[in-house]
């Protein structure tokens, strides 16, 4: 990351409570950036307002769908480049709840577009796709060429957040790049219903990990701070090649391992004895899916920088110590 081209930069942020939305603006505001996030709910235990990120950018509350709202905010903010993370990212909820996630995610992207269409200052634009978005295929690993074909409500939201955030670019000439990344995994995630922070908590606890599917569901597991990395290498590159505005890019460490696998790495990292309680419960996921990343590789020169063990020694150590503090569930 070039340091001086953030410096100053007039960025706006939606989703900053987030996993990748926390580590992304602390990594713009140490390197300079002017950021302000737009925030609907107030998560009081999330990494960016448990520590000092809060008090160091502007906060605007309100709903990702309110296109006023987020055109105000980049006309009177001078935003020169928008990352578009906020999403309901949760699977089963969008399988119990599809209609709030389809609002989220799909009229979520395409309020957040026009608003930005309609705003001159605009440069770069970065929107969070998903591996979800190709839906399940015959032929893996996916990589950009593969259609997009979601199903399930969550991945039917992606799916369309993509395809929307395509039209854009071509029917608009609008500045924006698409990220499709494996499933985050690090220190912040909250979501204890998620397999790292689930499988971490139960081990400090003393209680055997839950699995709800059958552990043989093989997935594609991405460290947040790389994730970070590949979203401002991206919109450093779409600043300098133009060109690239309407490509979709995948980022992966290009490791495939089943859930259950995943688990024992962890347990072993932890020195546990415990087993997992494998529960084959899950219904409405993809069985198995996994990334290509030649083409980052190749076009962004972009490669990971931290290995599978490297990321989970990291994201363990951060449990552990969160895990301490009071008031913590």
């Amino acid at each position: 990351m070039t340091g001086e081209f953030w410096t100053d930069r007039p960025v706006l942020v939606t989703g900053a409570t987030g996993l990748l939305g926390g580590w992304l603006v602390r990594s713009l505001v140490d390197s300079g950036a002017t950021v302000v996030c737009l925030i609907r709910d107030w998560v009081p235990h999330s990494s960016f307002q448990r520590g000092a990120d809060a008090a160091r950018v502007t906060i605007v509350t309100g709903e990702i769908q309110n296109t006023p709202l987020v055109e105000r905010v980049l006309g009177e903010y001078e935003i020169d480049t928008v990352f578009h993370l906020a999403a309901q990212t949760t699977v089963g909820v969008a399988n119990r709840n599809p209609i709030s996630t389809f609002e989220s995610n799909i009229q979520g992207t395409w309020s957040v577009l026009e608003a930005c269409r309609r705003s001159p200052l605009v440069k770069q634009i970065i929107v969070a796709s998903s591996d979800k978005a190709y839906g399940d295929q015959d032929i893996l690993p996916y990589d950009e060429t593969t259609p997009l074909q979601g199903r399930h409500p969550y991945d039917v939201s992606k799916s369309c957040a993509d395809l929307i955030s395509q039209s854009y670019a071509v029917s608009y000439n609008l500045p924006v790049c698409i990220t499709r990344c494996g499933n985050f995994y690090g220190g912040g995630d909250l979501n204890w219903s998620r397999i790292v922070p689930g499988t971490i908590r139960s081990i400090v606890r003393g209680q055997n990990p839950v699995i709800r599917s059958d552990g043989q569901f093989v997935r594609d597991y991405f460290y947040i701070e790389d994730g970070v990395r590949a979203y401002l290498h991206l919109a450093e590159a779409l600043a300098s090649d133009k060109s690239l505005a309407g490509e979709a890019f995948n980022f992966s460490n290009e490791l495939q391992i089943t859930v259950l696998d995943f688990v024992h790495t962890i347990l072993q990292q932890m020195g546990s004895p415990l087993n997992p309680d494998v529960r084959n419960e899950a219904s409405g996921e993809i069985r198995v899916q996994y990334l290509s990343a030649e083409k980052a590789r190749t076009r962004l020169n972009w490669t990971p920088s931290y290995s599978l063990e490297e990321g989970l020694t990291r994201t363990i150590a951060w449990y552990k110590y969160f895990l301490q503090q009071p008031g913590v569930a």
